[in-house]
């Protein structure tokens, strides 16, 4: 018999296709969320209630499981020790492995604040005894065309450094071949488009795929701070904002690993592609 596996935000974009593709695959899962009624009915899925601020209902919906996909929680000024309480409610239900999805170069003092949190959270994992495996993503291409404002126009302190976004599909991929494969324990993965590309570029390739002007405009650190004001945001998500594109400028954005390839069979996805593709 198949050992269960549980998904965490089974509902969102990465958790809900990591789902679709273990039940293809014939995998029992249980499909954790907030909100059950809103998960997908799936072959061998059971959707369950389970809150990351409230650990009680994370560590029943997880009793019987061995192995956990972790997607990461919203962004929030508490998220790390959220996440440190759910990797102990999954210890405390007896989870063998944990499969989470972190963030390229992770660590306590990187730039883009929001990275942070999944340091805290890896070593959370670490000290817990569990097995594991670490998927640290690069940021999303998915994302990227949504930087733009209405005129087309993405501003940041990115500088002309480069950024080897991966795609959601690409990281649901390789979440599924670890998940149903063997030799991962103890593994971190660097998951990442196949090039590295700048703002300016990322401008040239939407303007060419969507038609209209697209264009970077490059700002100070002060300045996007300011630019970003008018949405009376609370500061730690203006600081994960701004940083976001203070790691590109950084270099701490722009390496390019073959680990999509190597561990799905596929080449990553290039943003260029991507473009062609989400635009029909």
């Amino acid at each position: 018999m198949t050992a269960t596996t549980a998904i965490s935000g089974a509902s969102g974009h990465i958790g809900g296709q990591v789902a679709r593709l273990l039940s293809d695959a014939g995998v029992p899962t249980r499909l954790l969320g907030r909100r059950p009624d809103r998960i997908p009915l799936l072959e061998g899925g059971v959707p369950i209630k389970a809150d990351f601020a409230d650990p009680a209902s994370v560590h029943a919906a997880l009793a019987g499981v061995q192995t956990f996909f972790f997607v990461s929680a919203t962004e929030s000024p508490d998220r790390a020790a959220q996440q440190i309480a759910v990797v102990e409610a999954a210890r405390q239900a007896g989870v063998r492995r944990i499969v989470y999805v972190s963030f390229v170069g992770a660590a306590p003092d990187c730039t883009f604040t929001f990275g942070r949190d999944h340091w805290h959270t890896e070593q959370a994992i670490r000290a817990s005894g569990m097995d594991f495996t670490f998927l640290r993503d690069n940021q999303y291409q998915d994302l990227i065309p949504s930087l733009a404002d209405q005129d087309g126009v993405i501003r940041g302190p990115a500088g002309d450094r480069a950024v080897a976004a991966v795609t959601r599909t690409d990281v649901a991929a390789t979440a599924a071949a670890v998940l149903t494969g063997q030799g991962h324990t103890a593994m971190t993965y660097d998951l990442t488009g196949p090039r590295a590309f700048t703002m300016t570029e990322a401008a040239a390739m939407m303007t060419a795929a969507r038609g209209r002007q697209y264009t970077y405009l490059p700002e100070s650190i002060p300045e996007a701070y300011a630019s970003r004001s008018k949405y009376a945001a609370p500061q730690w998500e203006l600081d994960g904002w701004v940083s976001s594109y203070a790691a590109i400028a950084a270099g701490e954005l722009e390496t390019v690993t073959d680990s999509v390839e190597q561990l799905t069979g596929h080449p990553a996805t290039d943003f260029r592609d991507f473009l062609t593709t989400s635009s029909n």
